[in-house]
């Protein structure tokens, strides 16, 4: 069976999983349904993948797919293409820098980790929103985006590490 390149390509289809989530993400919270009746915006569901995989595995999420994953974002949503991109990119860096700590916490801590990626990147959407507007904005949408991303993170982040057990696997030497 290795000679037939089973195996690699097994390799390649779990390697792509982290991406596709994030782009299905991106996708999954842009369809024009909504459960809070429009009450809050829709959560940032393609950066949460980006955020679990850049500290599990980020030999599998380069900035290149979370910039790809913030311009889906903007494509599909509402607002000004590029800032998520820049966003998303923003927040990557800020997490890889700071991978140790980040990847150490578990339980409640992870999920004030995943906030504080949040925050960075809705702070970074903030800004570069005001920017371009050139004028103060109000912020209680990126208030209220990072509140529901953060709540969606919770059964979120059981899911993405299910699927890490199962499909992808935790040594970066298996790829």
């Amino acid at each position: 069976m290795e000679r037939t390149g089973f195996f690699s390509n097994l390799r390649l289809f779990s390697g792509a999983i982290p991406v596709a989530l994030a782009l299905f993400g991106v996708v999954l919270a842009n369809l024009p349904v909504s459960f809070t009746s429009n009450q809050l915006p829709a959560p940032l569901l393609g950066l949460m993948p980006v955020y679990f995989w850049c500290l599990v595995r980020p030999d599998l999420m380069s900035p290149a797919w979370a910039f790809l994953a913030g311009l889906l974002t903007d494509l599909l949503g509402p607002g000004t293409p590029g800032i998520w991109a820049a966003s998303f990119v923003v927040t990557y860096g800020v997490v890889v820098r700071q991978n140790e700590a980040f990847a150490s916490l578990s339980g409640f801590a992870a999920i004030l980790g995943f906030a504080t990626a949040v925050l960075i990147a809705c702070a970074a959407d903030y800004v570069l929103t005001c920017l371009f507007a050139w004028r103060l904005l109000p912020a209680g949408s990126e208030m209220s985006e990072l509140f529901s991303s953060v709540v969606l993170y919770i059964p979120t982040a059981a899911f993405f590490g299910f699927v890490q057990r199962r499909f992808i696997g935790a040594s970066r030497s298996e790829f």
